[in-house]
């Protein structure tokens, strides 16, 4: 089966900060590849949505609906809803998933 997935805006918005964060760190090369592998890895959940795993730091809020899958050092957090996939997060993989939450909890724009 195939999901149609929808990018929520916070999903945007992170995207949007990698991608200044990165061409300013690195090259527009490196966003062009990043961007590239995080596309590919969104279209593999499509077809296979229960192949990301439950962050650890959801799991523990009893939060079990949300996925994650791994993209370089990069994390995608969705949530499987019917024929659809909610894009919610994508962050790099070092920073701290707690202090995100809060955050975007705070800043609610989902």
């Amino acid at each position: 089966m195939h999901f149609n997935v929808v990018i929520l805006n916070s999903a945007e918005q992170d995207l949007k900060e990698l991608r200044a964060y990165i061409i300013k760190n690195f090259s527009a090369e490196t966003w062009s590849i990043t961007y590239t592998k995080l596309k590919d890895v969104i279209r593999n959940v499509q077809n296979f949505p229960q192949a990301g795993s439950i962050p650890d730091e959801l799991e523990k809020l009893n939060l079990t609906q949300y996925r994650q899958i791994l993209s370089g050092m990069n994390r995608v957090i969705y949530e499987v809803r019917q024929d659809y996939i909610y894009l919610h997060m994508v962050v790099d993989a070092r920073r701290d998933m707690s202090a995100l939450l809060t955050r975007r909890l705070l800043r609610n724009d989902y």
